[in-house]
């Protein structure tokens, strides 16, 4: 038995823009920009030995394609924050932009907790 033939001539023609539309979940977005911080703590603890990435999260808040994003970081001492916090900001914003397509205004960066630079790399697992 063979299946029936669709006779391609009677299928509609949709527009692009009334197809629908693909909505990426706010936690999505979440997992990107925490993924992203955590990749780049690392990429600053390689470079800095006494700097030892700890943790990082993210929330976000997702309206007509607009997200505002906070990070939450805690973070070796001594390290230079200002720099940390920059560098999260933009790789952070430029990443789920790319990703999503998502304007991105808004990066906050919270640092949570300061950790000595020696129990820092003892969680991390480095013990001199």
């Amino acid at each position: 038995m063979s299946a029936p033939r669709t006779d391609t001539r009677a299928l509609v023609r949709i527009p692009p823009a009334e197809r629908g539309a693909t909505r990426i979940a706010d936690r999505v977005v979440a997992k990107v920009a925490s993924r992203t911080a955590r990749e780049v703590l690392s990429a600053a603890a390689e470079r800095h030995r006494a700097l030892a990435a700890l943790a990082a999260g993210a929330s976000v808040t997702v309206r007509s394609g607009v997200a505002r994003i906070r990070l939450t970081v805690e973070l070796a001492y001594p390290v230079d924050i200002a720099a940390i916090c920059a560098t999260l900001r933009h790789e952070v914003a430029t990443r789920v932009h790319t990703l999503t397509g998502m304007d991105v205004p808004q990066v906050v960066v919270q640092v949570e907790r300061l950790h000595p630079a020696v129990e820092a790399e003892e969680r991390a697992g480095r013990v001199r």
